[in-house]
């Protein structure tokens, strides 16, 4: 296993921090503090609490784009790629759910960045939404509200960063094989 490079141990325990406490409220002494190192020497690292900000959000939002666009190009039925969205979302939430509290709850903190970020999260979620309203058409999806699904789903995804941490046992294959069943093929018997 590759060792952690103290930027990247930085980057770690500031995404806690984040989560814990909420971006505004995390101060540079704070995260020095729970590296166990003065404030001053974390700059040797790092040049700012945004830069560790932008580091978090854009490599999760880019890991999605990168995930959503392996999806789009294969040759899959229409549900097959959501079973795969989902699998996506488990993944990267199971791994990294503290970077996710950021993305989801941080992200309007990005300054120079923000545009980029919201270019990558609109596209990924006009993708998933093409998806779904290709499902419609192909009759391989019933009804006809994709944004309401939309809704649904990336609710239900954008959370498990809450959830996941919770469940010592968790099995990320067996969560997004449930999830599957509940998001897709839905509750009623």
């Amino acid at each position: 296993m590759k060792q952690e490079t103290r930027k990247e141990e930085i980057v770690r325990v500031a995404a806690k921090l984040f989560k814990e406490k909420g971006y505004s409220a995390v101060s540079m002494r704070d995260l020095a503090s729970a590296m166990g190192m003065r404030a001053a020497s974390l700059y040797n690292h790092i040049n700012s609490k945004q830069d560790i900000l932008k580091e978090i959000i854009i490599s999760i939002a880019e890991l999605f784009t990168k995930g959503m666009n392996e999806i789009l190009a294969s040759d899959r039925s229409n549900i097959e790629k959501l079973k795969h969205i989902i699998e996506l979302h488990v993944t990267i939430s199971s791994q990294n759910a503290n970077g996710m509290a950021s993305l989801n709850n941080d992200w309007m903190h990005l300054e120079d960045q923000l545009v980029y970020y919201m270019e990558l999260r609109h596209n990924y979620e006009d993708n998933f939404r093409a998806i779904l309203k290709n499902g419609i058409e192909s009759n391989e999806i019933r009804g006809s509200k994709p944004e309401i699904m939309l809704f649904s789903m990336l609710s239900t995804l954008r959370s498990l960063y809450l959830w996941i941490p919770k469940k010592e046992d968790l099995n990320p294959k067996e969560l997004s094989a449930t999830l599957n069943e509940i998001l897709i093929n839905g509750i009623s018997k």
